[in-house]
Order: C-alpha cells, then sequence, then structure tokens
C-alpha cells in the first residue's frame, strides 16, 4: 500500500483567519488617551468649591466676586467649545489638545503670585475656561464621531464620566492640601496633573482611523477624513447659523442651559460653601461631592449604554425630573455631620450628574449629521452659559440672604422645566445622509473590527 508524503506547508487563507489573533483596535487607545487628558484637565473642576473660602479668608474678596471668577471660566469654557470642535477639524486633535492642557496649567499654577481679583479672574477665569473649554465635551463628540460607530453610546458615556473621575481623584486631595498646605499647594498640584498628561497626548492620541488605514471601530470600509471647508471659526458660526433656524436647537439648547445651572454652576461651585454653612466641616463636604463623581461615572456609562437602546428624549425626561425632585428636598438634608438621608441624596443625584450627555450627542448627531459635534459644542455653550449664571446668582442670593436655600429650590423648579423640554423634541423621520463610503486602496474592501 502506498502512502502519500505529509506536505507541511502554509494553511490555506481561511485558516490564517481563524486562527489569526485578534488585535485590539486602535481606537480603544484613542479613547483611553482622551479619557486620561480629560481626568487631567478635571482637576481645576474640584478646585472652586474647596477655595472658596481660603481665599475668601485670606484676600477679604466677597463670595460673589469670587464667584464671578467661576462664572467667567465657565462661560468661556462653554463658548470656546464648538469653536475647538471646527479647530480639532482643522488643525488635528493632537494639538488642540496639548494647548488646552498648558493653558489650565499656566491658569492654575499663576494664581500663586496673584494679589487682586481682577488676577483671579484673568487666571481662573480666561486661561482655564479656555482650556477646559477645548477639552469639553465637542472633544468627546468629535473623538467618538472620529473612531467609533459600534459602541458609540457607550464610549461616549465612558469619555463624559473622564470629567467626574478627574473630579473624584482631585477633590479629596485638594481639600487635604489645602488644609495642611495652604490653597497654593493645591494650585501647583492641579497644575501638574494637567502637564503631566501632555507627553501621553503627544505620543499616543491619533487623528483618524483613515491615517492608519483602518476603519472606525464597527465600520466596514476606510473612510478616508473630509477636509474641512473654510475657517474653523466660519465653519463654528456656520453651524450655528443653520442649527438656530431648527426647533430641536433650542429646545436642546434650553434644556442643556437648565443642566449646567444645576451640576457645575450650583453644586459644583457652593454645595460645599452649602454644607460648611450649616456646620459640615470642609474635607467632609469635598468627600460627599466627591462621592457624586463616583456615582456619576457608574450613572454616565450606564446612560451610554441606554442611549444605544432607548429613545433619547426619554431617557432626558427623566434625567431632569428626577434631578429636579432630589434639588427641591435637597435644603432640608443639609446638617452638621454626613446623615444617612444626605448620603441617599448624593447616591441618586451622582448617578443623575452627568447622564444628560450622551443622550443629547446622540440627538445632536441624529438632528445635525455631520455637523453634530460642532452643533454639540454650542448646546455645551449654552449648558455653561445656565453654569455660569447659576455661580454668580447662587453667589449674590448667600451674600445677600444669608441662605443658599432658594437657589436649591429655584434649580429644582429648573430642573423639572427641563425635562418638559425634552419631551417636547420630535423624532427625526429620516436620518441624515451618511457620508459615501470609500474603498481601500486597490480595489480591496477594507476589514473591521469588532471584537
Amino acid at each position: 500500500m502506498a502512502f502519500r508524503p505529509l506536505v507541511v506547508g502554509r494553511p490555506d487563507p481561511q485558516t490564517r483567519a481563524v486562527n489569526r489573533p485578534r488585535r485590539l483596535h486602535p481606537a480603544w487607545t484613542v479613547a483611553a488617551v482622551a479619557f486620561v487628558a480629560l481626568v487631567g484637565a478635571a482637576g481645576f473642576r474640584a478646585t472652586p468649591s474647596v477655595l472658596l473660602h481660603p481665599l475668601h479668608a485670606e484676600f477679604r474678596w466677597p463670595l460673589a466676586t469670587i464667584s464671578a471668577a467661576v462664572s467667567v471660566n465657565l462661560l468661556l469654557f462653554g463658548l470656546t467649545a464648538p469653536f475647538a470642535a471646527a479647530l480639532m477639524d482643522r488643525f488635528g486633535i493632537r494639538r488642540v489638545v496639548t494647548g488646552a492642557l498648558l493653558m489650565v496649567a499656566a491658569g492654575s499654577g499663576l494664581t500663586v503670585f496673584m494679589t487682586a481679583s481682577w488676577q483671579l479672574v484673568l487666571c481662573w477665569g480666561v486661561l482655564v475656561g479656555l482650556g477646559t473649554g477645548s477639552m469639553a465635551l465637542a472633544f468627546v463628540a468629535t473623538v467618538t464621531g472620529r473612531w467609533f460607530v459600534h459602541r458609540r453610546g457607550l464610549v461616549t458615556g465612558v469619555l463624559t464620566a473622564g470629567g467626574a473621575t478627574g473630579q473624584l481623584v482631585f477633590l479629596p486631595l485638594v481639600a487635604m492640601l489645602v488644609d495642611a498646605h495652604g490653597w497654593r499647594a493645591a494650585a501647583l498640584v492641579v497644575a501638574g496633573a494637567a502637564l503631566a498628561v501632555v507627553p501621553l497626548v503627544v505620543w499616543l492620541l491619533r487623528e483618524y482611523p483613515a491615517d492608519l488605514g483602518l476603519p472606525a471601530y464597527g465600520a466596514a470600509e476606510v473612510v478616508p477624513p473630509t477636509p474641512p471647508a473654510g475657517g474653523a471659526a466660519s465653519r463654528a458660526v456656520g453651524a450655528l447659523a443653520q442649527a438656530a433656524r431648527t426647533r430641536p436647537f433650542w429646545l436642546l439648547a434650553g434644556g442643556f442651559a437648565i443642566c449646567g445651572a444645576t451640576t457645575n454652576g450650583l453644586v459644583g461651585t457652593h454645595f460645599v460653601p452649602a454644607a460648611h454653612d450649616h456646620g459640615m466641616p470642609q474635607t467632609t463636604a469635598a468627600g460627599l461631592l466627591a462621592l457624586v463623581g463616583l456615582f456619576d461615572i457608574v450613572g454616565t456609562v450606564a446612560s451610554g449604554w441606554l442611549t444605544d437602546r432607548v429613545d433619547s428624549r426619554l431617557l432626558l425626561g427623566a434625567y431632569y425630573a428626577l434631578r429636579g425632585g432630589s434639588l427641591l428636598v435637597l435644603p432640608g438634608l443639609f446638617a452638621a455631620t454626613a446623615e444617612p438621608s444626605m448620603l441617599v441624596f448624593i447616591v441618586f443625584y451622582g448617578l443623575d450628574w452627568v447622564a444628560t450627555v450622551p443622550p443629547t450627542v446622540a440627538l445632536c448627531r441624529e438632528y445635525f449629521g455631520a455637523s453634530g459635534a460642532v452643533v454639540f459644542g454650542w448646546v455645551f455653550a449654552a449648558h455653561q452659559l445656565g453654569a455660569a449664571v447659576a455661580a454668580t446668582g447662587a453667589g449674590l442670593v448667600r451674600d445677600r440672604l444669608g441662605d443658599y436655600a432658594p437657589a436649591w429650590y429655584a434649580a429644582g423648579a429648573l430642573s423639572i422645566g427641563a425635562a418638559v423640554l425634552s419631551l417636547l423634541l420630535r423624532r427625526r423621520r429620516e436620518a441624515p445622509p451618511a457620508p459615501a463610503p470609500a474603498v481601500a486602496a486597490g480595489g480591496r474592501r477594507a476589514w473591521s473590527y469588532r471584537g
């Protein structure tokens, strides 16, 4: 009986495809670097609430004056966002993010030399406002829009939680530094954290998947980037001009303005001073606000997951209504110690802190298509406008009345109004046309990752 020789050769292409180990799509690396950058930039978000009383004690500036610097920061934080999204299209994500982190570091670090309130406005308001604005949620929308098709809502939620993580990491640390070494040490730590992220951004933050010859995560084809038409400023203003003619833009912007007023502007800035008014130690109050950041990570990631599955309009309506109810009961929960009822509020409010972001980003993309990231920048500008008004307004209420309670009640009523605005949004009948997919070089259909 004849034996056929065993020929050892290459396996056929199908066998190689089956046996080839899966590689991690570079989109996940970009998302991880973006998350770290957002955490680094978020360090400043922890400082205003902790530094209000130390600055007031040292310089004798009224709380309204210090709150005004926070308001300038919040306002520029929002107004910069749409232009930053357009600048990322024009000059690249890496350059814009690097410049933003350098501005945050400069603004926080230079405060140690200030002697007048206008210098606080310049450092906290202008420099940090421009820097953090360039790292705002329009950055999240740009990254997810370029790099993800599959899991886009979930990644939006995770990146949005980066800001809460920064607050979680820095807030207790800042409070302890202020108690042990003074507010200047805390400002320098925040500046150092922003600088530490810069090398990582320069090294690993990529612009487009097509630059690597790959499709976006979950896509089937490599789509080359479309060169932006016109300058960054004209593109940002043009997107606003078109969006402002539509009803959904004003409903989204109005709801998000209330969102900013009831989070960054009021709770983020004045929760610690309000708790301190009732005899609670500043470090304890800062720890409670850090817990808001911890539970916000869970809530925002869950919101991203839900955004991929549930109508975003219903999600927004539920989030705003629940937030309104929690703020209406908050004035009765303040005490010298962290009572169980306050802890329940912290958990509940934390889950809802920025859970509104993933569905809002999704609705901007649904209504405005390829301009969705820039339009969301303008919607976010409304968010920060509301935050700026609330930050200054609550400071004035406290200075005039000696109590924050009216500010909490007004915020609760406004949140319920935002729920109504969200439910007035109508489903778009036809999705905006997607850009024509390109074919990979050589006429081959490009492969995609789904792992």
